[in-house]
């Protein structure tokens, strides 16, 4: 087994170590969610908790880690007689996001249920984890249909596998520690809300702290038993520190000024439920046992509000979590007790100093937050040859680049989908064979079989019977018998924005209507769990403005700062979007693509703009991509030219009103659909 970087050589990261202690003193805090860029210790400092953690007593033999104190009645293993026990380390487990359902929670052995009718049981990962800490890497990436298994372990402290009429339950309450780099994607607002804390990560830019960094790391490279052997000392301190705050815990009083002020800074950031209420209740409490008193200040309030709140305050989606800290003083203060340190900067002076060692991990505000100024300029003016919106001619000026606006309000978007029957990634967006969702049919399973087709397998057995010598009552079934189901549910897609930027585009109004439009269709991609690109044309090129990526929120910001001016080069930007695809097909074979186009259809620059750009449109006609055109022509007179495109693309045009979720017109199902009938 390798030697695990120590959790004490962590250099900096002050609010990732403190809150990974927290729960270690008192797990009821409910987990951590790590958010941060590549490269930042994230995983590091997960992996050397364990090392921290108190031992655990269970039952020996117990394959469910009961506790001999008040082992599980219901444990597939019990019941368990009083008596025999073993105290081993506390498990970390691991949960890779390519792992299997049956991996997860366990697997049963179809073939010796149905024909001794016995509940062989393995059990999973889930069980594993039971009295211990969950850990996923890369947290964001994990498949649906896992994230709604540990959405339910999690909220009934058990897991429960229900298969063709054999039913397992077993406990399984585990601390849940995730990581995930933002930049890869968003988690589903039911996850997050599990995790009792979340911590901003970022790397240090201060030289002399970076260059401790590479020295610990090479250090340990070099020889890991030798590098934790001098930190040992180190280990053991606050191995003990835990275990005392530990039995300090069930002394520390939570006064009723405390609680208001929790409640009252709930309220002020509008948090959905009471969940966070009770984690920063639990969370001030253990930073008070952590620190060495009986008494929950101010200041333990304030810090739990920075570990526990910017992950559950309401906000857009593409909003950068985080606290206001100004509101969060005031409210503490409008609310606060008589005690000092509502501010967070100091405390009474019979405190102990929360962490004495100045380079362990402590207190520390949430990081400051990156992105873009919300103030951004919006002052874009029409370009030369545009239409204002009262219809008069503009100021002459040039046709060069324009100023980015502010997108519209978004609003919710109708359902585009890709028609047919794909086997991409699970979604929420168009039909697909998956592994999840209402049987439709059964085959031979290929490989390890999964999804048992109970019917379908009686009835390739029931002919054999007679001849196998089946004298009891089970029935006697073979390998070849078998019969996985075969499932029809919901797939994500690749949706590739494909965006005009040109001057005919740059009214201010229009083009912030368009960047609405898409930051709408944004939105619903990021609840329908797509991968997202975006291609861009202005001027004279195209550019790839995002790689396919699953990061919503990158793709918005990108279109927050999208400059507008030039001339049409469609072609280049469909030539370039096309590019994009053969790509990704080459990565991603199975995941269909959705191409958006945006824009009025004008096609200028170049010899024959127009005929050059419908010749690239065919090619996406040619290997059939699903496509729609979002119509952004303007004023009383309409060219159809969006409509010829769409034609051309072999898909639909829809304009931004017919966009719209409740907009009267109706919008197609399956967007090749109407292209296809005008054809």
């Amino acid at each position: 087994m390798s030697t695990p970087f120590p959790f004490t050589a962590v250099v900096g990261q002050d609010d990732l170590r403190l809150a990974l202690l927290l729960n270690a003193v008192s797990p009821a805090v409910g987990g951590v969610l790590v958010r941060g860029e590549k490269g930042t210790a994230k995983s590091t400092a997960v992996r050397a908790l364990s090392a921290l953690m108190p031992g655990v007593d269970v039952v020996a033999g117990c394959r469910f880690s009961c506790d001999p104190a008040g082992p599980d009645p219901a444990c597939p293993d019990g019941p368990h007689e009083p008596g025999a026990f073993e105290t081993r380390p506390a498990r970390m487990v691991e949960l890779p996001v390519g792992a299997s359902e049956d991996r997860l929670v366990g697997a049963l052995d179809i073939e010796r249920a149905l024909a001794e009718g016995v509940k062989a049981f393995e059990p999973g990962l889930l069980a594993d984890a039971h009295r211990g800490i969950l850990y996923v890497d890369e947290v964001n990436l994990l498949h649906d249909h896992l994230v709604d298994l540990l959405l339910d372990a999690a909220a009934m402290g058990a897991s429960y596998v229900e298969r063709e009429g054999v039913s397992v339950r077993h406990a399984a309450r585990f601390l849940l520690v995730g990581t995930m780099n933002p930049e890869e994607g968003e988690l589903r607002p039911q996850l997050l809300d599990r995790f009792g804390l979340t911590v901003e990560v970022a790397a240090s830019r201060e030289p002399d702290q970076r260059v401790e960094v590479v020295r610990r790391r090479l250090a340990y490279d070099d020889d890991p038993t030798g590098f934790a052997e001098r930190w040992s000392d180190e280990e053991s301190a606050v191995r003990a520190r835990i275990v005392a705050a530990r039995e300090l815990l069930p002394s520390v009083r939570l006064g009723d000024p405390a609680l208001r002020q929790i409640a009252a800074t709930c309220a002020a950031f509008e948090v959905d439920g009471m969940r966070a209420d009770i984690v920063m209740a639990r969370t001030a409490t253990a930073l008070a046992a952590w620190a060495g008193r009986t008494e929950v200040l101010a200041q333990d309030v304030r810090q739990a509000a920075l570990l526990a709140l910017p992950h559950r305050r309401r906000r857009n989606p593409f909003d950068a979590p985080g606290l206001d800290e100004d509101k969060l003083d005031e409210t503490l203060e409008e609310f606060g007790g008589s005690d000092e340190g509502s501010s967070g900067e100091g405390s009474s002076d019979d405190d102990p100093d929360p962490d004495p060692d100045p380079d362990g991990p402590g207190g520390g505000g949430q990081p400051p937050q990156d992105g873009p100024d919300a103030d951004s300029p919006a002052g874009d003016v029409p370009a030369q040859g545009e239409p204002s919106d009262d219809g008069r001619a503009p100021a002459a000026q040039g046709a060069g680049e324009q100023s980015p606006v502010r997108a519209a309000e978004p609003f919710r978007t109708k359902v585009l989908s890709v028609p047919g029957l794909g086997e991409g990634a699970a979604g929420r967006r168009s039909r697909a064979r998956t592994e999840h969702g209402r049987t439709t049919g059964s085959r031979r399973p290929r490989g390890t079989l999964t999804k048992l087709h109970l019917a379908a397998t009686v009835q390739a057995a029931a002919p054999h019977q007679r001849a196998r010598g089946r004298s009891g009552r089970g029935l006697v079934v073979r390998r070849d018998d078998l019969r996985q189901a075969t499932r029809e549910g919901r797939e994500g897609n690749l949706v590739l924005f494909v965006v005009d930027a040109s001057g005919s585009m740059a009214a201010r109004q229009r083009m912030s209507a368009v960047k609405g439009a898409v930051l709408s269709l944004l939105l619903d991609a990021y609840q329908r769990r797509d991968k997202v690109g975006l291609v861009t044309f202005r001027g004279s090129a195209a550019d790839v403005a995002l790689p396919p990526t699953s990061s919503v929120d990158a793709a918005a910001t990108r279109l927050e700062s999208l400059p507008t001016g030039g001339r049409t080069p469609l072609a280049a930007g469909l030539l370039r979007a096309h590019d994009v695809l053969r790509v990704e097909r080459l990565r991603d074979a199975a995941r269909r693509p959705l191409v958006v186009v945006v824009t009025d259809g004008r096609a200028t620059g170049g010899p024959e703009p127009v005929a050059l750009a419908e010749r690239a449109a065919r090619l996406f006609a040619a290997d059939q991509v699903a496509s729609v055109v979002v119509d952004c022509e303007a004023g009383p007179v309409r060219l159809g030219l969006a409509g010829r495109l769409a034609g051309e693309l072999g898909g639909t045009a829809v304009t931004l009103d017919e966009l719209r979720a409740d907009a009267i017109a109706g919008l197609v199902r399956d967007v090749q659909g109407t292209s296809r009938r005008a054809a």
